[in-house]
């Protein structure tokens, strides 16, 4: 873990500045210096290059600059633009190009088959999505996986960490369960050489993971193979869990403001999303620049917008203190019932994987019924019969009912009362003629109302499933798979996220067009697809 933790410092390099506000000083520093170019940030690299290009806005998607692999060396191409940037005839999109080769979409191009069912139009899309093992190349920002793997497609040119857990349940049910293993063992190259699963398996990714479901794709895969699995990735099973918990040590015994993910609270320590930077996220850089310019610069913010995105929820009122607006987002003051259902989840898999050593089950299971104990105290909406997120600097709820509210009956942490009270909650103010919207705000916020998307539904249905209520469980399955095969016979496609209230719309909202190919909607339908059936 030594080891880890190092060369995680080295790859953060200038790209992170200490918040010594919430960082105590016996915490060693997050900041360090990096000299190794292909573990560098484009902002590093190319220095006032790379935010001239981002703010004109050269790309309609700030994603595309950032993905773009360099011809030349990065001191050759910032010389040259230093020298002919003040040329009256400049034109800096002139330059992007002849000094930059474009990354292609993935799927955006593939032609669907009319005759084809939309089951077997997936099962078509997977060798479209699929990439084999990476090879180094000088000028990418890619981090090189050793194995196969799945993109979701579009933009989404790499392997993203919650994306695929939900995309291996397509996987299983095709039969590719080689194809599983080798992004387990990616995933786990990742946490050995990195210290954690980043976002995405590019070098601007580092500095944040995703919902960590590495627990669940491990447990997936032992459904099918046997237990023997847990052998093999407990070791990077219990690396990811000291990622997460890094720092809980100190915040447990000096109960000061958090540090990093861990934040202490009278039920013992939880955990927030917190991404470690605070710049402008390289592939949004002109949007965070842009907001946090109109707020007047507020300190906190760019990491707060990070840290939305290490949820996997970016963007939804989940994460703004008034519940309408991105400027007021306050990602890193919520204590969010997800990712803490998702922690009980990683602890029950590590009891498993490591049954023999009686002190850290001990503790694991201290942890376990801690986060139980807290969701009962201050996560439980007793009015509303709901889980909801709790912001741990105002001390109260934060009053948005969200399907985060599953999560606790995915993992089994509710009691059936409460799982009875959010099935009728579900019921009667969430259940659409296309399934679950993410949130019942309507936003903009593409992970808000109307916006449905195939990870939720797949929580919502198991959960509420391991709580008896099989009727609604069935309902929402059966329309959501209805939803994907409507749009599959309009499009031809499938996209990242659906309109679950009018059916005859596209989803919309986001820093980006609607994507389509999609890994986990893929992987859901398919799932869902056999749920329905049995």
């Amino acid at each position: 873990m030594v080891r880890s933790i190092a060369l995680l410092a080295l790859m953060l390099a200038l790209a992170c500045k200490t918040e010594k506000k919430e960082i105590q000083s016996t915490v060693v520093s997050e900041t360090a210096t990096s000299e190794s170019p292909e573990l560098q940030t484009p902002d590093q690299l190319l220095g006032e290059l790379f935010a001239d290009v981002q703010l004109a806005q050269v790309f309609e998607d700030g994603k595309t600059f950032v993905d773009c692999r360099a011809k030349y060396p990065y001191e050759t191409i910032r010389t040259n633009y230093a020298a002919q940037k003040t040329n009256s005839e400049f034109d800096l999109r002139a330059f992007v190009l002849a000094h930059f080769e474009i990354p292609p979409s993935i799927t955006s191009d593939f032609k669907s088959d009319p005759n084809r069912s939309a089951v077997e139009h997936v099962e078509a899309l997977w060798p479209e999505l699929q990439r084999q093992s990476d090879v180094d190349q000088n000028g990418s920002t890619l981090i090189t996986l050793p194995k196969p793997y799945i993109v979701p497609g579009g933009r989404f040119r790499e392997v993203y960490y919650w994306d695929s857990y939900f995309t291996m349940l397509g996987l299983a049910e095709s039969g590719k369960f080689d194809l599983i293993r080798n992004m387990l063992d990616n995933f786990a190259h990742l946490i050995q050489t990195v210290g954690h699963i980043p976002n995405g398996n590019r070098s601007y990714y580092i500095t944040r993971s995703q919902p960590p479901f590495f627990s669940q794709m491990v447990a997936l895969l032992a459904k099918y193979e046997g237990n023997s699995v847990y052998s093999t990735y407990k070791e990077a099973l219990r690396t990811e869990y000291e990622f997460w918990m890094d720092g809980a040590d100190l915040t447990s015994q000096l109960n000061t403001k958090p540090i990093k993910h861990c934040v202490s609270t009278p039920s013992g320590v939880m955990n927030r999303y917190y991404d470690l930077g605070d710049t402008p996220r390289q592939e949004s850089y002109r949007e965070d620049y842009e907001l946090v310019q109109e707020m007047n610069g507020r300190a906190k913010m760019y990491r707060d917008l990070r840290s939305g995105a290490e949820s996997g929820w970016d963007y939804t009122t989940r994460w703004f203190a008034d519940g309408k607006t991105m400027g007021t987002i306050e990602t890193t003051d919520i204590i969010p019932v997800d990712l803490n259902a998702l922690l009980f989840g990683l602890e029950e898999v590590l009891i498993r994987c490591y049954s023999d050593d009686v002190a850290y089950t001990a503790a694991l299971k201290t942890s376990m019924k801690s986060r139980k104990d807290f969701l009962e105290k201050y996560s439980w909406n007793t009015n509303d019969k709901v889980f909801e997120d709790f912001n741990w600097v105002k001390q109260q709820q934060t009053g948005i009912k969200s399907l985060a509210m599953v999560y606790p009956l995915f993992f089994k942490m509710a009691t059936q009362e409460q799982a009875d009270g959010i099935a009728a909650y579900l019921r009667k103010y969430f259940l659409k003629p296309g399934g679950l919207p993410a949130t019942l705000n309507y936003s903009g916020q593409q992970w808000d109302a109307p916006n449905g998307w195939a990870p939720l539904q797949w929580m919502a249905i198991k959960g509420l499933d391991r709580y008896g209520h099989s009727d609604l469980a069935k309902t929402i399955a059966e329309r959501w798979v209805a939803l994907n095969e409507k749009v599959y016979a309009n499009t031809g496609k499938f996209v990242e996220k659906y309109n679950v209230e009018d059916m005859t719309l596209e989803a919309g909202g986001g820093e980006y067009p609607v994507q389509d190919g999609f890994g986990w909607s893929n992987g859901v339908y398919l799932a869902l697809k056999a749920y329905v059936k049995e």
